[in-house]
């Protein structure tokens, strides 16, 4: 049985990405991509054994930013993250890969990447309070091995209240920060956070 047991995710294959136009970074052109890349015709589930060492292949991460009032919520990965190759990094984002479970969760309401969105909020934190969540780019990093077979899709979830609070056990140091104090960060920040920090003027605009 290897690492992951027989956890299927979601990919799309790296040819299609170069055919769209790969890029090194972050790109707000949500609907050059995420469309083609979310058409069951060009998807498929791999186990997650075979994916996470398959540059051949992209898995498709939701990335979840949560804002409020000019605030970032940061926190540190634990020991016992599912990727233990960004463990003791801190992060902005919350998310994780969809899976062939979350196709069978799937409705015409809620399609399978919508379904996976929320599968992995849900895990990660406990949110109080009602929030807006918009689709606001893309991410991508072809600079190590973890981002040379990810991708990631960027989301900002608008909060009406900072009351946050941590469903698993690798979200820890869980705190909202605003910008200068995520700059004294940046440094020990994952690359796709980094990324992220880099771009908020854009991510967060409305």
């Amino acid at each position: 049985m290897g690492k992951y047991a027989d956890e299927r995710v979601l990919v799309v294959p790296r040819p299609l990405f170069d055919e769209l136009g790969s890029f090194q970074g972050f790109s707000s052109d949500v609907e050059r991509y995420l469309p083609s890349f979310l058409n069951p015709e060009n998807n498929s589930f791999l186990l997650r054994d075979h994916a996470e060492d398959d540059p051949g292949h992209k898995q498709i991460i939701p990335y979840a930013i949560f804002h409020h009032n000019g605030r970032i919520l940061h926190y540190v990965r634990g020991s016992k993250s599912g990727e233990q190759r960004l463990a003791a990094k801190g992060s902005v984002g919350i998310g994780g890969h969809i899976n062939s479970e979350d196709a069978e969760q799937a409705s015409i309401e809620k399609d399978t990447y919508l379904t996976g969105v929320e599968r992995e909020i849900n895990e990660e934190l406990i949110l109080d309070g009602n929030y807006r969540q918009r689709l606001v780019g893309l991410i991508n990093d072809d600079s190590n091995e973890v981002g040379q077979v990810h991708l990631g899709v960027v989301h900002v979830f608008d909060l009406e209240s900072d009351h946050v609070l941590p469903n698993e056990n690798p979200i820890t140091e869980l705190e909202f920060f605003d910008r200068e104090q995520l700059a004294a960060r940046r440094k020990h920040l994952e690359t796709w956070s980094q990324i992220c920090f880099d771009h908020l003027d854009v991510i967060l605009k409305d």
